[in-house]
């Protein structure tokens, strides 16, 4: 049943990431944070895993190339 619980939170996280990925919401980068960290150490991996995924999880996805903010609306052509 432990196994079975853990199958279907990694199975939501991995359905709901690219979700909130897109909405840029640090409470998600906390959530996945949260479940890597209880995947590798239990549940004291959670809650750092949820405290770097909140506080740092916006800034390694920029890094990664998951956000990036294109400015085209910004150089209009003018003829």
């Amino acid at each position: 049943m432990k196994t079975l619980l853990m199958i279907a939170a990694i199975a939501t996280t991995v359905v709901a990431a690219p979700t909130m990925a897109n909405a840029g919401e640090r409470i998600g980068d906390g959530l996945m944070g949260a479940a890597a960290g209880a995947l590798v150490a239990g549940p004291v991996g959670a809650i750092a895993g949820g405290a770097v995924g909140y506080t740092a999880g916006p800034h390694i996805s920029r890094d990664l190339g998951f956000h990036r903010h294109y400015r085209r609306h910004h150089y209009a052509r003018h003829y």
